[in-house]
C-alpha cells in the first residue's frame, strides 16, 4: 500500500512539473516581451529579433513573428518564410503569413503562392496568407508576380464557394478584403458568389468588395438585399453597390431606402448613391425628407448643441447640390438659407450645394460675421466651387469670373500672417490656399512661395503640396529648398512641412535635391529620415551616384532607418524613442479587460475597453494623454456616417497633435462595428488622434491600429455624436490587478 501511494505521489509530482513546463513554454517571459517591444518601438530588426524568432517556445516566435512584420525590413522575409513553411505551431505559421503581408515585398511573393498551392495547409494560415497576397499585390501592383498572386486569391475564394466540407469563414473574409486590395481579374466574379451566404457578415463583405470595385455585375442582387435583407449593414453595402454601379434601375429602391429605411447607415449610403445616379426625380423625395430633418434639426438646436440630424442633413444637401445644378430651385434654396441661419458658416457642405443649385453670390443679409476659422474655410471653400461649376445665368457667370479676385486678398492674408490669419483662424489657412489654387492664376506660384515663409506647419505643407502640381521652376525649387532647411531646423512639434516639401522636390527635381534628400537623413525626426531614405532609394534607380550610395550606407550604418532614443537638446519629441524601461513594464503588464476609459460626451457617456495585449504602446500613449487631461474639451473634428467619428486633435481641423508619433501595432483584429483605432497619415504617425467605426470597415483591417472597442449599447451614444460635438472629459479605469504592487508601512515600523 504505501509502495502504491509513493508511485501515486512520484507520478503526481511528473505531472505537476509537466503542466508548469506548458504554462511556462506557453507564455512570454516579461524581459523578453520587453524586448520585442523595444525592437518594436525602434524599428530595429537585428540578431537579437532573428533569434527570438527562431526560440524553442512557440509564443516567443508567434510574438516576434509580429515584431518583424511591424518593423518591415525585407532581411525578415527568409525566417518568416521558413516559419510559414515548416513550423509546427499552425499559431505561429499564422503569425508568419500575417507579418509576410505587413512587410508588402513581392520578395514573399514565391513563398505565399507555394503556400496557397499546398491544399495541407490548416484554414487558419491558409486565410492569412490569402490577407498577405493581396497586400503584397496592392503594394507591387506592376510587378509581373503580382498576376500570379492575384490569380491564387481568386483560387482560394473559388475552394472556398465549392467546397463540399463546411467553408472556413476567416479564409472567405480576408478573401475578400485581399480582393478589394489587389483587384485582380475576375475579382468581382468571385466577390458575387458569396452573396448567398448565410452568414450576413460575408455578404455584407462581399458587397462591401464589390462597391469598392465600381462591379456592376451584381446589381440585381443588390437590389434585392437592399429591399428585403434583415441585415442594415448588407442593406447599406447593397446601396453603396448599386451607387457605385450607377444602376439607373435602382432610382425607386434606393430612394424609398434613403427616405424610409430605419437604420441611419442605410439612409446615409443610399443618398450616397443618389448623387451617383444624377436622376433629378429624386430631389423632390430628398428635400422633404431634409425639410423634415431640418425641422427636427431647428426644434432641437440650443447654444453650444448640435443636433444628431445634423450629418444626415448635410449627405442630402449635398445630393441635392448634384441633383439640382444651375436650377434655382427655390424651395432647396430656402432650405439651405434657413440652414445657415443657424449655422453660421460652420458646415461647407450646405453652401456648396446652394452654390451649384444657384451660382452667385448669396444672399447679403444672411452672411455671418466671420469670427471662426470654419467661417473662413467656408467661405474659402465655396468660392473655390465657382473654378469647377459651369453658371448658365449672366450671374453665375459674373461671380465665376471675379471668384478669384474675389479670394486672392483672403489667400494673400493667410499666406503672409497677416492679423486677419492669426491664432484662432489660423487653421483655415489650408483650405483658403487650396481653393484659391483651383482656379491656377498666374500670380499663383508667388503666393505660394510666400507661405512658405508662414510659421504655421500647415500652410507651408499645404503650400510645398500645391507647388509640386504646378510647372517646375528654379523659383521654386529654390524656395522649396530653403524651406526644407529653415523647416528641419525650425519645426519641434509638426513634421508635415518636412515631409510635404520632401515629397515635393522628388516631384519637381528629384536629381536635383538629392543634396536636401541627404540633409534629411541627419533630421531628428524618423520619419523625415524614412521619407529621405525612400526618395533617395528612387533617384538611385534613375542614375547610380556612388557618393549618394556612400552616404545612404553610413547612414544605415549609424541606425538612421531606425528610430533612435530621445535626446532632449534637440529640443524635439518628433520620431524618437520616448519610452522608457518602466514604460515598457508597465504597458506589457496590463491585460485585455483590466483598464477601460470612460467618455462624457455632450451626447452622453460611452466608454472603450482597451487591447492592450494586441497594442500595449498604443493603449499606454492614450492613457498618458486621458491623464494629463489632453483629450478635455476638444471637438470632434471629423464624422462620416457609416464610416467614423473621429477625435484627439488640438488644433480641430485634422492636422494636429501632441508633438510625437508613435509606432503602428497593427494586429489581427477586426475592424467591426465599434472598433477603435488610431487614425493616421501614414505608416508610424499616429500620435493622438484616435477614431470608432459606425460599422464594419474590413479594408482598414491589417493597416491601422485597432487598440479599443465600443460596446454594442454605448455605441447608440457614438451614432449620435456630429462634427462639432466636444468630448468633455475621459477617465480612466485601471484594475489593480495591472499596477505594481506597492509595500506598506506596519505599525511597528
Amino acid at each position: 500500500g504505501d509502495r502504491i501511494f509513493t508511485t501515486m505521489k512520484y507520478f503526481i509530482f511528473i505531472a505537476i512539473l509537466l503542466c508548469s513546463s506548458l504554462l511556462a513554454t506557453a507564455q512570454i517571459p516579461t524581459a523578453t516581451h520587453i524586448q520585442i517591444l523595444k525592437a518594436e518601438d525602434a524599428r530595429r530588426y537585428d540578431k537579437t529579433l532573428e533569434h527570438l524568432l527562431k526560440s524553442p517556445n512557440a509564443a516567443v516566435r508567434e510574438r516576434a513573428a509580429l515584431a518583424a512584420g511591424r518593423i518591415g525590413r525585407e532581411e525578415a522575409i527568409p525566417t518568416l518564410a521558413a516559419l510559414l513553411t515548416n513550423d509546427s505551431s499552425d499559431k505561429v505559421r499564422v503569425m508568419a503569413a500575417f507579418a509576410l503581408g505587413e512587410i508588402e515585398s513581392i520578395k514573399a511573393a514565391d513563398v505565399i503562392l507555394k503556400t496557397l498551392e499546398t491544399r495541407q495547409t490548416h484554414d487558419s494560415v491558409r486565410a492569412r496568407t490569402v490577407e498577405a497576397a493581396g497586400k503584397i499585390v496592392a503594394a507591387n501592383a506592376k510587378d509581373p508576380k503580382s498576376a500570379e498572386l492575384g490569380k491564387a486569391i481568386i483560387e482560394a475564394l473559388d475552394f472556398e464557394n465549392r467546397r463540399r466540407s463546411a467553408s472556413d469563414e476567416d479564409v472567405i473574409r480576408l478573401g475578400l478584403t485581399a480582393v478589394l486590395r489587389a483587384r485582380p481579374a475576375g475579382g468581382d466574379e468571385a466577390a458575387k458568389n458569396f452573396l448567398r451566404y448565410s452568414n450576413p457578415a460575408i455578404v455584407a463583405d462581399a458587397l462591401n468588395t464589390l462597391a469598392r470595385l465600381r462591379a456592376k455585375n451584381a446589381n440585381a442582387e443588390a437590389r434585392e438585399l437592399l429591399k428585403t435583407h434583415a441585415d442594415p449593414v448588407v442593406r447599406a453595402n447593397a446601396a453603396r453597390v448599386l451607387g457605385g454601379a450607377e444602376d439607373k434601375d435602382a432610382l425607386d429602391i434606393l430612394l424609398n431606402a434613403a427616405t424610409t429605411d430605419t437604420d441611419s447607415r442605410v439612409r446615409v449610403s443610399a443618398i450616397r448613391s443618389l448623387a451617383t445616379l444624377r436622376d433629378a426625380r429624386a430631389a423632390e423625395p430628398l428635400l422633404k425628407r431634409g425639410e423634415v430633418l431640418f425641422d427636427a434639426y431647428r426644434k432641437a438646436k440650443k447654444p453650444n448643441f448640435i443636433p444628431n440630424e445634423h450629418s444626415e442633413f448635410l449627405e442630402i444637401a449635398t445630393t441635392l447640390g448634384r441633383l439640382l445644378p444651375n436650377t434655382r430651385k427655390k424651395r432647396a434654396i430656402n432650405l439651405f438659407r434657413e440652414f445657415a441661419k443657424l449655422d453660421q458658416g460652420h458646415s461647407p457642405e450646405v453652401y456648396i450645394a446652394r452654390i451649384r443649385v444657384a451660382p452667385g453670390r448669396g444672399d447679403d443679409d444672411n452672411k455671418p460675421d466671420l469670427v471662426h476659422w470654419r467661417q473662413y474655410s467656408t467661405l474659402a471653400q465655396v468660392v473655390g466651387e465657382f473654378s469647377a461649376i459651369e453658371p448658365v445665368d449672366d450671374e453665375g457667370k459674373k461671380m465665376k469670373a471675379e471668384a478669384s479676385d474675389v479670394l486672392r486678398p483672403l489667400a494673400k492674408a493667410f499666406a503672409e500672417a497677416d492679423p486677419i490669419a492669426e491664432a484662432k483662424t489660423i487653421m483655415a489657412g489650408p483650405d483658403v490656399l487650396q481653393a484659391f489654387a483651383r482656379f491656377k492664376t498666374a500670380d499663383l506660384a508667388e503666393l505660394l512661395r510666400t507661405a512658405l515663409l508662414n510659421k504655421d506647419v500647415q500652410i507651408r505643407a499645404t503650400a510645398a503640396n500645391l507647388l509640386a502640381d504646378l510647372p517646375a521652376s528654379k523659383e521654386n525649387v529654390n524656395e522649396l529648398k530653403a524651406a526644407l532647411t529653415k523647416a528641419l531646423l525650425t519645426d519641434k512639434t509638426e513634421n508635415d512641412a518636412q515631409l510635404s516639401i520632401l515629397d515635393a522636390l522628388f516631384k519637381v527635381d528629384k536629381m536635383g535635391s538629392v543634396r536636401m534628400f541627404l540633409l534629411a537623413l541627419n533630421a531628428p525626426d524618423y520619419l523625415a529620415r524614412k521619407k529621405a531614405f525612400e526618395l533617395l532609394g528612387e533617384t538611385q534607380k534613375q542614375e547610380n551616384h556612388v557618393g549618394t550610395q556612400t552616404a545612404v550606407n553610413n547612414a544605415r550604418g549609424l541606425h538612421r532607418d531606425q528610430v533612435l532614443p530621445y535626446v532632449a537638446a534637440l529640443r524635439t519629441k518628433l520620431g524618437q524613442v520616448l519610452n522608457t524601461d518602466a514604460d515598457y513594464r508597465r504597458a506589457v503588464s496590463r491585460k485585455n479587460g483590466s483598464v477601460k476609459a470612460v467618455l462624457t460626451t455632450e451626447k452622453g457617456t460611452f466608454t472603450i475597453e482597451f487591447y492592450p495585449e494586441q497594442a500595449p504602446l498604443t493603449v499606454d500613449n492614450f492613457i498618458k494623454l486621458s491623464r494629463s487631461r489632453y483629450f478635455n474639451g476638444l471637438e470632434v473634428h471629423r464624422v462620416v456616417p457609416n464610416f467614423v467619428m473621429q477625435d484627439g486633435d488640438p488644433r480641430g481641423d485634422g492636422n494636429g497633435g501632441p508633438g510625437w508619433s508613435i509606432r503602428c501595432e497593427v494586429n489581427m483584429l477586426r475592424y467591426d462595428r465599434g472598433a477603435v483605432g488610431m487614425a493616421l497619415s501614414g505608416k508610424d504617425t499616429g500620435g493622438s488622434q484616435w477614431f470608432v467605426t459606425h460599422s464594419p470597415q474590413p479594408h482598414l483591417d491589417g493597416g491601422y491600429t485597432v487598440f479599443g472597442r465600443v460596446s454594442e449599447k454605448d455605441m447608440k451614444i457614438v451614432d449620435n455624436i456630429v462634427r462639432g460635438d466636444k468630448i468633455i472629459t475621459v477617465k480612466i479605469l485601471e484594475s489593480n490587478l495591472t499596477q505594481r504592487p506597492q509595500r506598506t508601512r506596519s505599525r511597528k515600523e
